[in-house]
């Protein structure tokens, strides 16, 4: 996940904000709708739990949180989804992991395919670079409202494992098996994070230069542009001199 908030910093500045919302409703919908198979009741489905913590926090409308749970149980059409992961290499042979939530694999094969194609990457075989990635809860906290302190002092008794300096944000890692109690630590300390969610952290990151960061950028926003991706990480960095000439 290293570089994901500074790609976020980049798409502020591109406007690309609205588009982004559009995109995160239809990944929190997709989200609880798959991890709704697993039982209706967020009580007893801690993913299905966090699946709707996150769409809370996207602002996704609560008759819409109650239809994709109600397609996820069967109880409504249109909850025939399957979770694939895809990986791959960028430009530079940077490792790429594309998550997606599809209800029709050979569209959505195809066309990830044809992204890492045009954009100077490759698909790659099944296990070729999800090795590099750890499983980890995130939750991504701005500068402008908490210092790393602050945030140190409430994770670290509730299992968090790293705190990142990542920019313009700080990020808190976590197990996944401590994600729920770290999001409820948070809380009770009236924490506000930016973004809480589960996903995959690289082992290590490749620094890049400027132009193998702009290739990166067209290919991971090109993949966050297909409606079937969910998530989108890579184990590149942008140093700060490389960030600073982009924008």
């Amino acid at each position: 996940m290293a570089g994901h908030s500074k790609w976020k910093n980049i798409q502020h500045r591109k406007g690309r904000q609205d588009a982004k919302r559009s995109k995160d409703f239809t990944r929190a919908a997709k989200e609880i709708i798959i991890a709704a198979k697993n039982g209706g009741d967020p009580e007893y489905n801690p993913r299905l739990r966090s699946a709707i913590a996150f769409a809370k926090e996207v602002n996704l409308p609560k008759d819409k949180i109650d239809s994709a749970i109600r397609k996820g149980t069967g109880e409504e059409a249109g909850g025939d989804l399957a979770e694939i992961m895809y990986e791959g290499y960028g430009p530079g042979g940077v490792a790429v992991l594309v998550e997606v939530a599809t209800d029709n694999r050979n569209r959505t094969v195809a066309e990830v395919r044809h992204i890492f194609s045009k954009n100077g990457g490759a698909m790659g075989e099944l296990g070729c670079v999800a090795w590099m990635f750890d499983s980890k809860g995130v939750f991504t906290f701005t500068k402008a409202k908490y210092t790393e302190d602050a945030l140190m002092e409430v994770g670290l008794e509730a299992g968090a494992e790293d705190i990142v300096d990542d920019g313009e944000a700080f990020e808190v890692q976590c197990a996944p098996t401590d994600f729920e109690a770290l999001r409820e630590a948070f809380a009770a300390a009236g924490m506000v994070a930016e973004e809480s969610r589960l996903g995959r952290v690289p082992q290590n990151t490749v620094p890049v230069d400027v132009e193998a960061a702009k290739k990166l950028l067209r290919l991971v926003d090109a993949l966050e542009d297909n409606d079937d991706v969910q998530n989108v990480y890579a184990n590149f960095d942008l140093p700060d001199d490389v960030l600073a000439e982009m924008e």
